[in-house]
């Protein structure tokens, strides 16, 4: 079963942004300087950029009901979302979220919002406001839905775009914990008859980048980031599309990761389309080795290329 089977098409989620693109930029003034296809948004505020992204957490959610664990999933809504606006070199600011349920139950609702001020305290930003909302009828019970808002700010003069990439740089991986909150439709049908333990693992918290971005910023040979999420490894050229990224050295896969993507039965450049691959984060550098001295799980997975596209040159995990 590929991610299709499992209820997600990603090319016909492609075609949507597509289409709407005419209709977002039509709202646009001068100050907005980068929008919708961008880890994040650009807002001109004179020597600075205002940075802002939105995100939700996406089926993980159901996992977390079946195992009645709602004290992570708050983490994987921040992560989703800072992760996304330091791929400008931004600093976060603060953060807002929003959940919607059909009945409010404290037990289950605190923890989430627990979850959110905890990983709000990891990535530096605070959690400035939200918005809660009881909707019977079209969530049950308890049942409720994430989403989150963040904003930051950068230097125009610091600011990351790609627009510096050149062909010969090195492209440097911060490994990520799992499969992080992407693709989960896919993972849980492979979860099926799976021991709780397996599962248990399945929803360890997205890793927050924020102080390994601010170590990597330092170095200023850093030229473009990545965040890894959904649509896998296809997110690299979201730096620059006007290079090849190869790449020939995937870090290790979690063990829970790499015993489910065997399970599916899917070839690596499928499986590349769907997961993280085991990179949570990626930078462009002509410095690799300054980058891997500051960041001590970072590694080198490849290098830029004239051309196009994301090439995996391995055949295996």
């Amino acid at each position: 079963m590929n991610y299709e089977q499992a209820g997600v098409n990603i090319q016909a989620g492609d075609l949507f942004v597509k289409g709407i693109g005419q209709l977002v930029k039509d709202t646009y003034n001068e100050n907005v300087k980068a929008g919708v296809g961008g880890f994040a948004s650009l807002y001109d505020i004179g020597n600075d950029y205002l940075v802002a992204g939105t995100d939700g957490v996406g089926t993980k959610l159901l996992l977390a009901k079946e195992l009645n664990q709602h004290n992570t999933i708050g983490q994987d809504l921040v992560a989703m979302c800072i992760n996304d606006i330091l791929c400008t070199g931004a600093r976060p600011l603060f953060f807002l979220d929003y959940l919607a349920t059909g009945k409010l139950t404290p037990e289950i609702h605190h923890e989430v919002i627990a979850g959110i001020a905890r990983a709000c305290k990891i990535s530096s930003c605070a959690l400035i406001g939200g918005e809660t909302a009881e909707m019977p009828g079209c969530y049950e019970n308890s049942n409720y839905d994430l989403a989150g808002f963040a904003v930051g700010m950068v230097s125009k003069a610091e600011v990351i775009n790609g627009t510096q990439i050149e062909p010969g740089m090195s492209i440097v991986a911060i490994p990520s914990n799992g499969f992080h909150s992407n693709g989960y439709s896919l993972v849980r049908q492979l979860l099926t008859d799976e021991p709780k333990s397996i599962k248990e693992e399945c929803l360890i918290p997205t890793r927050i980048y924020t102080e390994e971005v601010k170590m990597a910023l330092m170095t200023k040979k850093v030229f473009g980031m990545a965040h890894i999420t959904g649509g896998g490894l296809s997110n690299i050229s979201r730096m620059n599309e006007n290079f090849q990224y190869t790449i020939d050295n995937l870090p290790s896969l979690p063990s829970h990761m790499n015993y489910l993507m065997k399970k599916s039965g899917l070839e690596i450049d499928e499986l590349g389309k769907t997961f993280n691959m085991g990179i949570g984060f990626c930078f462009v550098t002509s410095d690799p080795e300054e980058l891997t001295k500051l960041i001590p799980d970072a590694q080198v997975i490849g290098n830029v290329k004239t051309g196009f596209g994301v090439t995996y040159l391995g055949n295996k995990f």
